[in-house]
């Protein structure tokens, strides 16, 4: 054999890369053979609203095995997501429990479909015969609350990533959103807690925080971090939720990845606008109306707030080459091993580009990429690649031997 061939093979296999050598042309077969890796889908939220088998064709929801198999998807993170609200009312651990045992049920109902991914080793092994491999993704560490032991507890039961906060500050960290920054970035607790997950082997995620939280947590990790759902703030000036330049090189020097999201609401600069106007508009209404509590007034309606808001901003069309923009965008930024994908389906209220409505698109995905000159070798770190190594550098940096 000759020479250049064998170091060829020998990179392909040391790089655990599922592609042929040869060039691939077609979109639907390059999805099958590359290993697709999603970072943020928001079925376990759905499913606490109700019920279903998504173990079989789910058409009301974006995420569902037929579908995901279509699509070829490989590891799908569920996002163990709880709310602002839920933290202030002292249920966010218990649901996040719920969310839980809600993705362990779907994996009982169909172990032929299915499998929980708890480690990157794994994957090889697990997704034999078609499954799809479920890992967990907390959005929002709210469920942590101030005790330092729940991590652990977290990680015991197949926790691989924690996003610090969500759409308001809470004990770990400020938000992007949230108009009180009452940290100026992590706060001291948070700071214990990124140094608690790089000893377990949990990602640090990076999405939903302030500027400053970002920034602390990139530099106090050990190991790197990720963005598991976000854009870049280039397409969307003053979009705080969507990383700038200078913050995503930040992540990339460090050896992390930015998953790009599918969100029309961080793609589309318009609805981007609109997202950061209503957060503006949501904080202002819940200061009235604490000082209509305070004053004993009756408060304004929030459900006819919400309602008004949608009527009056309503979705914008948006195209596939806005989330292949973000992507180009990101690899000439950061260079070809620090870009991923992190869609937020069954999150963002059917808010998607036309072409990425749900986990059976990404080929369109990959033909849009393709038309930009994308190899097959680099599509696969795209799709994939990029973020198994970074897990398995924080896997391989965590003090916690693997079980």
């Amino acid at each position: 054999m000759p020479h250049r061939l064998s170091v060829c093979l020998a990179v392909l296999l040391a790089t655990g890369n599922l592609f042929a050598a040869e060039a691939r042309t077609d979109p639907r077969q390059l999805a099958r053979e590359a290993l697709i890796v999603d970072t943020h889908i928001d079925a376990p939220g759905e499913l606490m609203d109700g019920w279903r088998d998504l173990g079989a064709l789910t058409p009301d929801r974006e995420f569902d095995y037929p579908r995901a198999r279509e699509g070829g998807l490989d590891v799908a993170f569920m996002s163990i997501y709880t709310s602002p609200g839920q933290d202030r009312a002292g249920t966010a651990r218990e649901i996040a429990h719920k969310q839980i045992d809600a993705v362990e049920a779907m994996v009982g109902r169909h172990p032929d479909r299915f499998a929980l991914l708890a480690s990157p080793g794994d994957v090889g092994r697990l997704r034999e015969g078609g499954r799809v491999l479920l890992a967990l993704g907390m959005e929002n560490g709210a469920p942590v609350g101030d005790d330092l032991a729940e991590l652990e507890r977290f990680h015991a039961r197949g926790v691989r990533y924690i996003t610090l906060a969500h759409s308001e500050s809470n004990r770990i960290s400020d938000s992007s959103y949230g108009r009180q920054r009452q940290w100026q970035g992590l706060s001291p607790f948070g700071r214990q807690v990124v140094a608690e997950m790089n000893r377990l082997g949990i990602m640090v995620d990076v999405s939903h925080l302030s500027d400053d939280a970002v920034r602390q947590a990139v530099a106090l990790s050990r190991v790197p971090v990720i963005a598991s759902h976000s854009g870049f703030r280039h397409f969307t000036p003053g979009f705080e939720r969507n990383l700038s330049d200078e913050l995503a090189k930040a992540i990339a020097a460090r050896g992390g990845v930015v998953q790009v999201t599918f969100g029309s609401a961080f793609v589309n600069p318009q609805m981007a606008a609109d997202t950061q106007a209503y957060f503006v508009a949501a904080a202002a209404l819940e200061q009235r109306n604490a000082a209509a509590r305070a004053a004993g007034r009756p408060e304004e309606d929030k459900a006819a707030f919400e309602d008004e808001w949608e009527r009056t901003h309503p979705p914008r069309p948006t195209a596939i080459d806005a989330v292949a923009d973000q992507i180009d965008y990101g690899v000439k930024l950061l260079g070809i091993d620090h870009v991923g994908l992190g869609s937020d389906f069954d999150g963002v209220s059917g808010n998607l580009p036309e072409g990425l409505r749900n986990v059976a698109d990404y080929p369109n995905l990959v033909a849009a990429l393709q038309a930009r000159g994308y190899s097959d070798e680099d599509l696969g770190k795209i799709l994939g690649g990029n973020l198994l190594r970074v897990w398995s550098a924080v896997e391989a940096g965590s003090a916690r031997p693997r079980d």
